[in-house]
């Protein structure tokens, strides 16, 4: 059961590490208000959640597990939104990342 619970927390710190990046862009510089409001509570709050993980998960993992779930959804929602651009390369390379993401919670 902790198990399980760890696997949550760890999968909520890698959107919360999604939110905090985006939420650092959108700061400019921390020149907006709001923007690095968010980022510093999402910030604190996945580093807490990550934290807490790795006690009971391996650093490693729970570390590669939380980055992957970070950048995907970080790039995947730039690419929703029109910041970035959006091909089938990078749609591949991103499926590419939640294939090992998957990978290295069945290896757990």
């Amino acid at each position: 059961m902790a198990t399980s619970l760890a696997w949550i927390v760890l999968v909520f710190s890698g959107i919360l590490e999604a939110v905090w990046a985006t939420a650092l862009g959108k700061s400019e510089g921390f020149s907006k208000l709001w923007p690095s409001v968010v980022f510093g509570v999402a910030v604190v709050a996945s580093m807490v959640g990550l934290a807490w993980a790795m006690r009971t998960l391996p650093v490693g993992t729970a570390y590669a597990v939380w980055v992957g779930i970070g950048a995907v959804l970080t790039v995947a929602y730039a690419m929703v939104t029109g910041t970035e651009s959006v091909s089938l390369i990078k749609v591949l390379l991103l499926l590419g990342i939640v294939g090992c993401v998957v990978g290295l919670k069945l290896l757990h």
